[in-house]
């Protein structure tokens, strides 16, 4: 078997045989479909399901009367209204949910609903909504400000006086939707013990059981939520996949069958949260050297109409608010902000591709300014080995590989030779250009919250084994990772692994698959699970072998001394004969971080990932058109688990940060989306793909049990950048909004 290209679940994928939600069934099951009104903002005065009741094959309409527990829930501030009861905060409200004998028949009877309500003035720019004199959303709350982070070094106005040159700049990003394939979808069954069994792909089971568990009144140990595989999340499927679930839940409770709801593109894409939309000011001062001096900056992100994950995601775009640069005097202001608009939460990136698109952008507006190669100009800055961040962290702890993934970018694209092709013609009508982008990103989840994880490994009486963690898979190829990480760590052959089916009632709660934490949390609890497991095997080996437990090794399957040795299968028919459980529970705790929420001084993640990357392309000075040639990558990835799985999240994310910059915009007119499906929602196509190299630079990690990095993330990251860097180096036309368009006649005056 080649550990090298190896999944457990490829084949049951590539031949169809793999199950989703949808696919789930049971006999007598009912039908839910979400009911939404036309309002914006609005005070809702009734809403009359009358109609609805009566019409055929309806078992139930649900309603926020109807709740028997909490209503409003939420992962940071409980301000979500699972089913809308005060207000309508923004168009995907759900006001209820039709559950029927089939899904036509709902959808047949929830065109009856009607909602009568107050319209009130619509919110929609962040900018206005933090004024003094604006329509506070939520009145509990007391002001739109849903969160505000600082960060404070130095002495910023000292800074700008000693500097030479002072760049002010203004960046916009947009609403991106995640675009899965699979639209939310959730299976609950009522067990005849009373619990609710719950199927949906998700990224947070344990999430979903609190908000299950939250809204029905009940103990968490009354809901299990069990694994189905996830038709794509990208950081999506998290709360909105939640709340659908405890929604159709609540259902199957008060109806007793089980019950299916299944969301059409239209429905996801009105309801689910989408990334952050920021404004950027940017003001940068250098000396004339080419040093970076002092930053001053405001983030201002649109949270849309509940809270979500936004203190989280804002909290990342702030620590890293000036990119893997020394910056001696910093002071940067980020607000995230309730509007109502479509909610906004975590998408893959979480903060870190809308600053980077600025940073990056600044650095090369910077190095032109001064007259310096952008090269020259990041090496002065780079972050080296102890360098100490913005937030007064000294990287001592780990290999920092920042000028490591630059030199072999640089070497592995040619960069220096090429760049001096930009701007010359490489047909008849299109200029070419090269661009780079670098980053550094912590680990993990930082300081924004609490990082652990569990993991089980059970050997079986034959010798086979089964393991868990707490890591959730959403088609990275998770548990494929820990699975070979366990057969590395263990010294047994892979075959004789099985991953264990999931569930919420099966191993502790260890956080959100998110963050690029899976292989370097569940990695790290399943290395620590082996160590416990080869304790209780070399104790009782070394018994039979007349030698100590330190001299006991487990190799190709073997478990040997000096003198002696057994297969691993007949080691373990001997612990089983003598009731000796070959069992292991591991648990993996980051490293600890700090964090001054007034200073915005800490220890903010315990490891970073570095990373580089560059792009070729043409542009057309007919129609304006970007035409990728060739995209490369390299990443710090630390000790690298699956190669063809890692690689595959480099070309994936390569792919998705292609969209963010060039194509993909959510169109939002009063409040509404009007692209609610990919008809009229533009994502990249494979003809829009460059060729792809992606360079694996492994720097086992000391604070990661495994030596593993996380990478699901930073290279979605840097290709807004490089794209924008390119372009600027191809036609001169420089973007400070993401997607970036073409302005063929600006671009044939600057040529000319």
């Amino acid at each position: 078997m080649n550990s090298k290209a190896w999944r457990n679940d490829a084949y049951a994928k590539v031949t169809g045989k793999t199950k989703y939600t949808d696919d789930v069934k049971f006999p007598f099951m009912l039908h839910a479909v979400p009911v939404y009104s036309d309002f914006v903002h609005a005070k809702i005065i009734n809403i009359d399901i009358s109609e609805a009741e009566k019409s055929e094959g309806v078992v139930k309409v649900i309603t926020a009367k109807d709740v028997p527990g909490v209503n409003r829930w939420g992962q940071i501030i409980k301000d979500f209204r699972i089913f809308a009861e005060d207000k309508i905060y923004y168009n995907g409200d759900v006001v209820a949910v039709v559950v029927a004998e089939t899904k036509e028949l709902a959808l047949k009877a929830s065109a009856l609903i009607k909602v009568n309500a107050e319209v009130l003035p619509p919110v929609l720019d962040p900018e206005e909504a933090i004024k003094p004199d604006s329509l506070i959303i939520h009145e509990s709350h007391g002001t739109n400000i849903i969160n505000h982070h600082k960060v404070r070094k130095g002495n910023v106005e000292e800074g700008f006086k000693t500097s030479d040159v002072i760049i002010e700049k203004v960046f916009q990003t947009q609403f991106v939707e995640h675009a899965y394939m699979e639209p939310e979808s959730a299976v609950c069954n009522p067990r005849a013990d009373g619990v609710i069994e719950i199927y949906a792909g998700m990224q947070h089971p344990f999430s979903t059981r609190r908000f299950t568990s939250a809204l029905l009144g009940v103990p968490l140990a009354e809901i299990e939520v069990l694994g189905v595989s996830v038709g794509g999340g990208f950081g999506g499927k998290d709360d909105t996949i939640a709340i659908v679930c405890s929604r159709t839940a609540l259902a199957a409770k008060l109806t007793g069958r089980p019950v299916k709801m299944s969301y059409t593109r239209e429905w996801s894409i009105r309801e689910s949260y989408k990334r952050h939309p920021y404004k950027v000011f940017y003001k940068m001062g250098l000396s004339k050297d080419g040093i970076i001096k002092a930053v001053d900056t405001k983030i201002i992100a649109d949270g849309g109409a509940y809270c979500s994950v936004t203190p989280w995601v804002t909290w990342r775009s702030t620590v890293q608010c000036c990119g893997p640069y020394v910056v001696e005097n910093v002071n940067c202001n980020t607000y995230g902000v309730y509007t109502n608009n479509i909610v906004t939460g975590a998408m893959r990136g979480f903060g870190s591709p809308q600053m980077n698109f600025v940073i990056e952008s600044m650095v090369e507006i910077a190095a032109e300014k001064l007259g310096i190669p952008s090269i020259e100009f990041r090496r002065k800055n780079m972050v080296r080995q102890g360098s100490t961040t913005i937030t007064g962290q000294k990287l001592d702890n780990h290999k920092v590989a920042m000028e490591e993934v630059l030199d072999v970018m640089l070497k592995e694209s040619d960069y220096f030779e090429k760049f001096k092709k930009c701007k010359s013609n490489i047909s008849e009508d299109e200029v070419y250009g090269i661009g780079l982008a670098m980053s550094y990103r912590g680990m993990s989840l930082g300081a924004e919250g609490s990082d652990f994880c569990a993991a089980i490994i059970n050997v079986q009486a034959d010798g086979s084994i089964l393991l868990e963690t707490g890591i959730h898979e959403n088609g990275q190829g998770s548990e494929s990772a820990m699975c070979l990480i366990l057969a590395r760590e263990l010294g047994v052959n892979l075959e004789r692994i099985r991953y264990k089916r999931p569930s919420t009632s099966n191993i502790p709660d260890s956080g959100t698959t998110v963050a690029s934490r899976g292989t370097v949390m569940g990695g790290g609890a399943t290395v620590n699970a082996v160590k416990e497991l080869k304790k209780k095997i070399f104790e009782f080996a070394s018994s039979k072998f007349n030698c100590t437990p330190e001299e006991i090794e487990i190799k190709k399957d073997k478990v040997f001394s000096k003198n002696k040795s057994l297969s691993f299968e007949e080691v373990i028919k001997e612990m089983y004969d003598e009731r000796i459980y070959p069992f292991a529970f591991g648990v993996f705790k980051a490293p600890k971080v700090t964090w001054d929420e007034e200073t915005g001084q800490g220890i903010a993640y315990f490891s970073f990932t570095y990373g580089c990357q560059i792009v070729e392309l043409t542009v057309s000075k007919k129609t304006g058109k970007v035409k990728l040639l060739k995209a490369f990558a390299a990443h710090d990835a630390g000790k690298v688990a699956n190669e063809s799985m890692t690689l595959g999240q480099f070309y994936g994310g390569m792919a998705m940060g292609t969209g963010y910059a060039l194509h993909e915009e959510l169109k939002i007119k009063e409040g509404k989306i009007r692209s609610l499906n990919f008809n009229s929602y533009r994502i990249p196509r494979a003809t829009d793909m460059p060729e792809m190299k992606a360079v694996l630079v492994q720097n086992p990690d000391p604070n990661s049990p495994s030596g593993a990095k996380g990478i699901g993330e930073p290279t979605n990251e840097l290709m807004a950048p490089a794209i924008a860097n390119a372009i600027y180096n191809a036609t001169g036309e420089r973007f400070y909004k993401l997607p970036m368009k073409i302005n063929v006649k600006k671009v044939i005056e600057v040529l000319q």
